[in-house]
This record gives structure tokens, C-alpha cells and sequence, in this order.
């Protein structure tokens, strides 16, 4: 027995000995990363200092997109593709900021799915703007409070969210870039207690997006529609007989306690948001282009011939949506977006096509695909 403790203890004692070698390795290699995080900072303020001179926009998002798909397709393993864009996201973030701090603006206040993309995107070294609604987002933009603005487009579950589309159509902003987010709604109360709810509040658009689950566990409790997530959550912790529907960054940031989590009715439930700004991109090379027509009323047909150049040139149309025109009943906005960039001449062809046929057009902007969708 004594010799069986003695074999235990200098077991104990080797595998104690082989994980300080193993620490100290991963402190050198810790300090070598570190060394070459400053390596690349020396190279960006280096490229801060050309794009100065030549006027060059800080803000490029197909070059930042690329460095992501590069790299993960370098990755050998067994460091997790997963893991590859969170972790460059923030490098990036921190190296720009180096150049110039991006400010950028969403819907708010802080705590909201829009806050939550606008920091998976722009990383925590950009600076946040929280805008009182999507309007607002669009205004600080164009005002130059803000060199970008993030904005919900359209939803898996409730389709698209119309105030960002009659937003676009009446913008001279450009689009920037795209982000999909993965939203995980909770129900949140100051007790974290389900008898204690009187009334459930939120966005309309994650009011709609848990109804199902609503009807079920809290059927003929008052549902309250306010300008955000957050603004929800700040009413729950304000009044106890208030539950929200939000985030877990709205949870913790009005210390919150989560009655149920994941209430969403379709487990794909993901929101795709859109950059906007001032400046158009470069091409990315996986790019999709949106524009903005309108017809004739009085033309039959004119809106097959809007479309027919777009397959006639082999480009593919990803989303077509349509809008009132504000002031003028029973006339439209129609939006497409469209695979690849104008500068290709089979879009451009569709493009100059459809244009022909139409009442009016306008480009609202060509930007690079998000690569997937953010959990």
C-alpha cells in the first residue's frame, strides 16, 4: 500500500512538473503573439498615414471581410474555424482604432439586438452612438455624428422591418455591409418570477417573434409594443409586475433575472442588419448589390420587363420586396438585391436594362456578403 501511495505521489508529482513546462510554453507563445499584435499595429498606423494622404475612407469592409474568410481557410486546426472571427473581429476593432475610432450608430439604448450586432461587427474599440429609433440612425449618419449606422432589415420569422425600407428609399446613405445575427430572445422581470406578470413588453418585431410561445404560457397577458429591447428591459426593472422580451445583454445590464429563456417560436430565428454610411466600398468579391425602382402605374407588364434582364443576364436575384410610396396611393418602391457588384458587366447590363424600363432608379449600394451567421 505504501509503495502504491509512492507511485501515486511521484505520478502526481511528474504530471505537476509537466504542466508548469506546458504554462511556461504558452506564456512564450502568449508573449510571441503579443509581439506580433504590435507588429501588425506598426503596419495599420503605416496605412492610417497613406489613407490620410490620399483620403481614403478608415472603414473598409471587404478588406476586413476578406481577412476573416483568408484566415479560416489558412486555419490547419486544431484552433476552431468558430473561434477565428470573434477573435480577429477584435484585433481588427483595436488596430483601426489606431487609425481612427469609428463611431457607429443603432438602435438603442445600449442592451439591444442592434447594440449586440453593431459590437459583433465593429468590435468594443469602435465607438457607439444608441439612436431613439431607425430613423434616427439614418439622420446621425448623414449628419456626420456617426461614419456609420447598423439598422434591422428583415427578420427570419417576421419578415422585413418596413420604418428601415421607407428609411432607405428616402436616404442618399450608401450601404456598407451586412451582418446576421442569431436571436436568442429571453423573458426578463426584476423577480424572475412568471405570477408576478401582469403585462410583457417590447420591440413589435420580438413581440411577434415569441407570439406562439406567448399565447401558450401567458395567454390574456397585456402585451406592450415600445421603441426597443432595451427600453423594455429598462421598464422591467422599474416595475416589477413588467416583463421583458430581450437580450442577455439586456438582462445583465438592467439586472435582470430570466423567467424563461429562448422563447422565440422558430429556432432559426436570426435578424439580418444592415451598414449604412457615406462612403461606398470596393468590391469584395462576393458582393450583393441593392437598388430601389419604380413603374408606371398605367404600364402593363412593366414589372416582368423590370425583372426579365436580370435572368436574361444570368444574374441571380435574391430578394425582391415592395413599399408604399409615401403620398401617393397605390404606387410602390421596389427593392432588389442582387448577386455580384455593378462593376461586373453582366450586373451592370441587368442593371442598365431594368433602369430603362422603370419610372425612376436609384443604387443604394453594393457591399460584401456576411460570410454566416453570428450566434
Amino acid at each position: 500500500m505504501a509503495e502504491a501511495g509512492q507511485s501515486r505521489r511521484d505520478e502526481g508529482g511528474s504530471a505537476l512538473q509537466e504542466l508548469v513546462r506546458l504554462r511556461e510554453r504558452i506564456d512564450a507563445i502568449d508573449a510571441a503573439i503579443l509581439a506580433k499584435l504590435n507588429e501588425r499595429a506598426e503596419a495599420v498606423l503605416e496605412v492610417g498615414r497613406l489613407k490620410g494622404s490620399a483620403g481614403l475612407p478608415v472603414y473598409e469592409p471587404a478588406r476586413e471581410q476578406g481577412i476573416l474568410e483568408r484566415l479560416t481557410t489558412l486555419n490547419p486546426g486544431p484552433f476552431p474555424d468558430r473561434g477565428i472571427a470573434p477573435v480577429f473581429r477584435e484585433i481588427v476593432s483595436a488596430t483601426r482604432s489606431l487609425e481612427e475610432v469609428l463611431r457607429v450608430a443603432y438602435l438603442g439604448p445600449p442592451g439591444t439586438f442592434s447594440h449586440q450586432a453593431a459590437l459583433r461587427h465593429f468590435g468594443h474599440l469602435a465607438e457607439t452612438l444608441p439612436c431613439a429609433s431607425i430613423r434616427d440612425v439614418f439622420s446621425a449618419v448623414a449628419r456626420g455624428e456617426a461614419g456609420v449606422g447598423i439598422v434591422p432589415v428583415e427578420n427570419t420569422t417576421e419578415g422585413i422591418v418596413t420604418q428601415t425600407y421607407d428609411c432607405l428609399a428616402a436616404s442618399e446613405l450608401t450601404l456598407c455591409g451586412e451582418v446576421q445575427l442569431r436571436i436568442a430572445n429571453h423573458l426578463l422581470s426584476r423577480s424572475g418570477e412568471r405570477e408576478r406578470v401582469r403585462r410583457v413588453a417590447s420591440h413589435p418585431q420580438p413581440l411577434a417573434q415569441c407570439r406562439r410561445w406567448l399565447d401558450a404560457e401567458l395567454p390574456g397577458v397585456e402585451r406592450v409594443e415600445v421603441s426597443s429591447t432595451a427600453a423594455a428591459a429598462r421598464m422591467a426593472a422599474e416595475d416589477e409586475s413588467v416583463a421583458a422580451i430581450g437580450s442577455a445583454a439586456a438582462e445583465e445590464a438592467y439586472g435582470l433575472r430570466a423567467i424563461a429563456r429562448s422563447i422565440e417560436d422558430r429556432r432559426d430565428n436570426t435578424t439580418r442588419f444592415l451598414v449604412i454610411g457615406r462612403e461606398a466600398p470596393s468590391p469584395g468579391g462576393n458582393d450583393l448589390c441593392s437598388a430601389v425602382f419604380t413603374l408606371r402605374r398605367d404600364e402593363s407588364g412593366a414589372l416582368w420587363r423590370l425583372l426579365e434582364p436580370f435572368a436574361r443576364c444570368g444574374v441571380n436575384l435574391t430578394s425582391i420586396q415592395i413599399r408604399p410610396i409615401e403620398g401617393k396611393p397605390w404606387e410602390y418602391h421596389f427593392f432588389l438585391d442582387v448577386e455580384g457588384h455593378p462593376s461586373e458587366p453582366r450586373v451592370r447590363e441587368a442593371l442598365d436594362a431594368a433602369a430603362r424600363v422603370a419610372n425612376s432608379v436609384r443604387l443604394l449600394g453594393s457591399f460584401p456578403r456576411a460570410a454566416g451567421r453570428d450566434e
